[in-house]
C-alpha cells in the first residue's frame, strides 16, 4: 500500500500502527472492539479518552472522520501525529538535526538538573535536554509531533515497568542476574531508539480522505455533533485504587510544557511528579457522576464503553446509567484479558454499546 492511502483493510493487516508500551492501551482489542461496533451506522466518532490513539486509528483505517482528544498534553500530540495528520513525515536529516546541539540554539539543562539519579543515566538526561530544544525549534507542528512521539517513546522503553511512578535507575544499572525486565532494551542508547520510533510514526500516517482532528480538551467542552462516541476513562478498581494516567507518565506531560514544567513539579516527591491535581474520573465518589454527565452531553450519539467488570461503577450501575439516555443496550465481553501489573485474574475487559 503506498504511503499515506486509504488503508481499507484491518489495523492488523497493513497498516502499521507503532509499538505501545501504555499501561491501559485497547492495541490488542481493536479487532475485537470492532467486531462489536462494524454493524453500527456511523461515518463520524469522538475518542473521547485518546491515549495511545490505537482506536482512533482503528476508525481512521476505516475510513471513518475521527476526532481524538485527550486531557493530557503528550497524548494530544499522538493524535496530532498519527490521527489528523494526513502526510507530513520527518526526514532522516531532520533527525540527525535533532540529535545534535547547534551554535544558535541556547539548551537549557533542566531535566540534567532536576531528575538527576531519577530515572536516566547523565548522558541520557543531557541528550533528552537536547532533543527537546531541538524539537521546540520545529515549525510544523506535525513533525513537532512526530518527533515528540519519538522522544516519549524512548524515554518509556528504557524505563523499568515503563513508567515513571518511582525513583528507581537503580534497578536498570544494578549488576545482577534479572528475572524480568528487558536489559537489552535499557541498554540500547536512547538516539537510537529516537530514530527507530521516528520511523515507526512515519510509517503509520496516511492519509484516510477525512478531515480527522486531535483534540487536548475536557471532553465535555467538545462538539456534541458526532455520530459515534467511544469513552475509555481510567479504570478504578474495586478497591477504589484508580490509574493515575499523569501520576504515571508525568515527566512525558512535563516535556510537552518544558519551559513551565518547574512549575508544576511536587518537589516533596523524591520522583518529582506534578502537584496533584483533582479528576472526578479518577476517584471513586465522584466517577458515576463523570459518566452520568458525559452520557448526558452526547446522548443523541451512539454510546460505546470500555471497561472492566470488577471497576467502580459496576457493570450493572454503567448499564442501569446508560438506559437513562440509550433505548437499546447490550454488554459484550472480551474474555480474561489481563492488562500488565493487574493482579486481578477474574478481571474481564467489557464493551458497552447504546444505541
Amino acid at each position: 500500500m503506498p504511503k499515506n492511502a486509504f488503508c481499507p483493510k484491518t489495523l492488523l493487516e497493513k497498516c502499521t500502527f507503532p509499538s505501545t508500551r501504555y499501561q491501559g492501551s485497547k492495541l490488542k482489542l481493536v479487532d475485537w472492539i470492532w467486531q462489536q461496533i462494524s454493524d453500527l451506522k456511523f461515518t463520524s466518532a469522538l475518542d473521547a479518552f485518546g491515549g495511545t490513539a490505537s482506536v482512533s486509528y482503528l476508525l481512521k483505517t476505516k475510513g471513518k472522520k475521527v476526532t481524538y482528544n485527550d486531557l493530557l498534553c503528550f497524548n494530544y500530540n499522538i493524535g496530532l501525529a498519527l490521527i489528523e495528520n494526513k502526510n507530513i513525515l520527518l526526514n532522516s536529516s531532520e533527525i540527525d538535526w535533532l540529535l545534535n546541539k547547534h551554535s544558535n540554539i541556547t539548551y537549557p539543562s533542566f531535566v540534567q538538573e532536576k531528575f538527576s539519579d531519577i530515572y536516566f543515566t547523565n548522558e541520557e538526561n543531557a541528550l533528552i535536554d537536547i532533543i527537546i530544544t531541538n524539537i521546540r525549534h520545529l515549525d510544523n507542528k506535525y513533525k513537532f509531533a512526530i518527533a515528540f512521539f519519538a522522544l516519549c517513546q524512548a524515554c518509556i522503553i528504557k524505563r523499568p515497568y515503563n513508567l515513571f511512578h518511582r525513583k528507581n535507575l537503580y534497578i536498570r544499572l544494578a549488576d545482577v542476574e534479572r528475572s524480568f525486565g528487558n536489559k537489552a532494551s535499557w541498554d540500547k542508547p536512547l538516539d537510537k531508539w529516537f530514530r527507530g520510533f521516528v520511523q515507526e510514526a512515519n510509517q503509520a500516517v496516511f492519509d484516510n480522505g477525512q478531515e480527522n482532528i486531535a483534540y487536548n480538551q475536557d471532553a465535555l467542552n467538545l462538539s456534541k455533533d458526532h455520530n459515534l462516541v467511544y469513552i475509555d476513562p481510567p479504570y478504578i478498581s474495586n478497591k477504589g485504587i484508580a490509574v493515575d494516567y499523569l501520576g504515571f507518565y508525568h515527566f512525558l506531560e512535563g516535556l510537552a510544557d518544558y519551559p513551565e514544567w518547574k512549575n508544576k513539579i511536587d518537589y516533596q516527591s523524591k520522583h518529582h511528579r506534578f502537584i496533584p491535581q483533582f479528576n472526578e474520573w479518577s476517584d471513586k465518589n465522584n466517577i458515576l457522576f463523570a459518566f452520568d454527565k458525559l452520557f448526558s452531553h452526547y446522548q443523541n450519539s451512539i454510546l460505546v464503553v470500555s471497561y472492566r467488570s470488577d471497576g467502580i461503577p459496576s457493570e450493572l450501575q454503567l448499564v442501569g446509567l446508560m438506559k437513562k439516555y440509550k433505548r437499546f443496550v447490550r454488554l459484550e465481553y472480551y474474555g480474561k484479558y489481563k492488562y500488565a501489573l493487574s493482579t486481578n485474574a477474574g478481571s474481564q475487559e467489557i464493551l458497552l454499546i447504546g444505541t
